[in-house]
């Protein structure tokens, strides 16, 4: 690894109306380094990364120095010829293109030219590919590829600009332990080929697997950055919420009152021979790998996807649950697994999101809005759920990643369900706001609500959940409980072999 800096920030701070984001910054990413940048949700990782791609303007007094260069308004162009570009969580593909036009078209727009030589674009994306040792057809649409070969769609898209910074913003957030270690595989390459890399990430396992050193942020400040061999788990976490936090295991509760039973559920090519029992005030966890089928339950349950055959009782009455509104008039919540696509509004504001789920409790009985109850309504979901900023009108895409989630949870949350389904929603949210994540949980299902938890994070769900539902090809594989249920023991049931598969 090369100690010259690519880049270096010197007291680079960012001020929005009524709070300060960034406040006297100093920091550098050497060349042909993967560096770690560790923060609560909040604490201006987006903001940072918003600033050395463009997006953002520094204050004034703010310094970025460039291979030494200072650069004096920076912009996004400007970014991408100094050779540094962003993968964010979503990606910013086209799923209705080609995997040769997504990594070829922004290539071919940078040069400005009226006609797109389709041989060269091909040409372009093969290379790029070949570069990253992936095999991948450059003809197929990249709606037909699993989100694991999207991302390295989006990595070889860099790389054509000649990238000599590539940012990360939560890479793995929606791959399997086997697309996370080939992912880490081509970080290595990418840094052996001299490209830095600045990786950002809740996951502190995945972060130790692969970075060279740390640098974290709190509260809009710079603690300090670290080589990797000088840190550990409890440091980290000390510096990044100023106080030591691990997971707390609820107390296991036998819930013995059913609110909801299914009977039997299949939907071809999801998920076979689906049957459970919810008790009222239980935290029922869903796990297993990813592909098993356990968003596809969820969506079932919410109307989402029609099953093609099975039973749903709620409180021993059989429903139909054939679409979401029908869903939340039965007293049935979800928070779906991706935010940006099916959880929240982007351009609304923090309000505008709250509200779109809530609007017969704010409005009066000729159907017209309470400024005052709407006032309340948001300060109490922004505290509870602890949103940051704390500003009521600030639109959903100027929050990080972590506190776009608090706003999808305090939405559905604030529907009053009484059951709450959660598919990963913890996903990108740091570590102090998961143990507070959890303990809300815990005090929904105290007050009576029942909470159906899909998640991949084994330790989440053995802190939190009272059961344990372990699924594998479509089929549920295992039915755990009891304060002695370990991680071996759910893997074991996750990976071994099921006698019958979902029907194609």
């Amino acid at each position: 690894m090369d100690t010259q800096a690519f880049i270096s920030l010197k007291k680079v701070s960012k001020s929005f109306p009524g709070v300060k984001a960034l406040i006297d910054v100093d920091m550098e990413i050497r060349k042909g380094e993967i560096h770690a940048l560790i923060g609560e949700n909040g604490a201006g990782k987006s903001t940072l990364i918003k600033i050395l791609s463009g997006v953002y303007q520094p204050d004034a007094g703010s310094e970025i120095y460039i291979d030494n260069e200072k650069i004096d308004g920076i912009t996004p162009l400007i970014s991408l010829k100094k050779g540094i570009s962003i993968i964010y969580q979503d990606f910013s593909l086209f799923p209705n293109l080609t995997v040769a036009e997504n990594i070829g078209i922004g290539y071919a727009i940078e040069q400005g030219t009226f006609h797109v030589s389709w041989k060269e674009m091909r040409e372009l994306a093969r290379s790029a590919l070949d570069r990253l040792g992936i095999d991948i057809s450059i003809d197929v649409r990249l709606d037909e590829l699993s989100v694991a070969k999207q991302q390295l769609v989006a990595i070889a898209r860099a790389i054509i600009y000649n990238a000599r910074l590539i940012i990360m913003d939560e890479p793995t957030s929606s791959l399997s332990k086997h697309e996370v270690e080939n992912l880490f595989e081509i970080m290595r390459k990418l840094k052996d080929d001299g490209i830095s890399i600045l990786f950002i990430s809740h996951k502190l396992d995945e972060l130790f697997a692969v970075s060279d050193r740390f640098t974290i942020l709190r509260d809009g400040r710079y603690i300090g950055t670290f080589d990797e061999d000088e840190l550990d788990n409890d440091a980290i976490v000390s510096m990044m919420v100023g106080r030591k936090i691990e997971y707390q295991i609820h107390e296991k509760r036998k819930c013995i009152k059913p609110i909801l039973r299914v009977e039997n559920l299949c939907k071809k090519g999801n998920f076979r021979d689906i049957s459970f029992v919810l008790n009222r005030g239980e935290v029922l966890g869903i796990t297993g790998l990813v592909g098993a089928g356990r968003t596809e339950v969820l969506e079932a349950l919410f109307g989402l996807s029609i099953p093609d055959s099975g039973k749903i009782f709620l409180e021993d009455k059989e429903i139909s649950i054939t679409s979401p509104g029908k869903a939340i008039k039965y007293g049935i919540s979800l928070v779906p697994e991706n935010r940006l696509l099916e959880g929240i509004i982007l351009k609304k504001t923090v309000t505008d999101n709250l509200l779109i789920s809530n609007v017969s409790t704010n409005s009066n009985s000729v159907g017209l809005f309470s400024k005052e109850k709407i006032q309340q309504f948001v300060k109490k979901w922004i505290a509870k759920i602890d949103i940051r900023p704390t500003m009521p009108d600030i639109k959903a895409i100027n929050l990080s990643g972590g506190n776009q989630q608090k706003v999808v949870i305090a939405k559905w949350l604030a529907t009053n369900p009484k059951i709450l389904l959660v598919d990963e929603p913890t996903n990108g949210i740091d570590i102090g706001s998961k143990s507070n994540t959890h303990q809300l949980f815990r005090d929904l299902a105290e007050n009576g609500i029942s909470i159906i938890m899909v998640s991949s994070e084994l330790p989440e769900i053995l802190a939190v959940c009272d059961r344990i539902l372990v699924m594998k090809r479509g089929r549920i594989t295992a039915e755990l409980e009891g304060a002695n249920v370990t991680q071996s023991d759910i893997m074991n049931k996750a990976i071994l072999d099921v006698s019958t598969q979902v029907e194609a």
